[in-house]
């Protein structure tokens, strides 16, 4: 099982120099990067990957940082991932044009690696609500990030660490959906283990946190992602008898136009 990552960072800078040594440092303290060379490298990778930060110089071939900032706002599975802007060039406008691109922070060359790891950290932190862990609750389930436990109904969970790591993901963004990529990247980083790891994680957690409960938490939502919620079991089942009653439909349509004209 690959080893715990702290986030995937997207480093999008033409001087190859300048990318080795920022991105042997972030991977150094457990970030996994992905490259790209040129602003229309980058723009395709964001459409395709999702990202915890993305670190982006202003000065690009092809396409400029600004415009890919601005693209990245309007578009894509990475509308919100915090991007930190970083360029020679050090003028009041120059800060002020990266800020209103949608950059959540400007940092000029030259820079300390070390710098650079503790401004991702702090947004990647900050978008995730890591700043000062607090109790997650949906409905009676409870999870509390400090104590690692977690109730439903007053009574202790037993989740295994994986478990526990899925649950919280998915707790912290009630009701959104989470997509399964951004739940596998969340977990493994890049090196995502077989497409049945995920899986058989979610069975030992549906398992654990909905047997004995009328009231289901834990929903897979087909090619969509995955979601915590409270719903009634009786209301799921009737979901179900109404899709199966409509995908029956035109059949019995076909029977009757068949019998008439039989």
């Amino acid at each position: 099982m690959p080893g715990k990552t702290r986030g995937v960072v997207l480093l999008v800078e033409d001087d190859r120099n300048m990318a080795v040594l920022v991105g042997e440092w972030l991977e150094r303290h457990q970030f996994e990067v992905d490259f790209a060379e040129d602003g229309i490298d980058a723009v395709n990778l964001t459409r395709e990957n999702t990202y915890d930060a993305i670190v982006l110089d202003v000065a690009l071939p092809r396409l400029n940082g600004i415009e890919v900032c601005r693209r990245l706002r309007e578009e894509g599975v990475n509308g919100e991932t915090p991007v930190v802007m970083v360029t020679a060039r050090d003028t009041l406008q120059d800060k002020v044009d990266g800020l209103d691109a949608g950059a959540d922070d400007y940092l000029t060359k030259p820079f300390f690696p070390a710098e650079l790891e503790a401004r991702i950290t702090a947004l990647v932190r900050r978008r995730r609500s890591e700043v000062a862990p607090a109790v997650l609750q949906v409905g009676d389930l409870l999870l509390d990030p400090r104590a690692q436990r977690v109730t439903r109904g007053g009574e202790a969970v037993d989740l295994t660490p994986t478990g526990f790591r899925i649950l919280q993901i998915l707790m912290r963004e009630s009701p959104r959906v989470v997509p399964r990529p951004q739940l596998e990247q969340e977990l493994w980083g890049l090196e995502t283990p077989d497409s049945d790891a995920l899986r058989s994680h979610l069975y030992v957690l549906r398992k654990a946190i909905d047997r004995g409960h009328e009231t289901r938490m834990l929903h897979t939502l087909p090619n969509v992602g995955y979601r915590v919620l409270p719903i009634d079991a009786r209301e799921i089942e009737a979901a179900r008898r109404q899709r199966a009653r409509v995908r029956a439909r035109p059949s019995e349509r076909m029977r009757l136009a068949e019998a008439r004209t039989g």
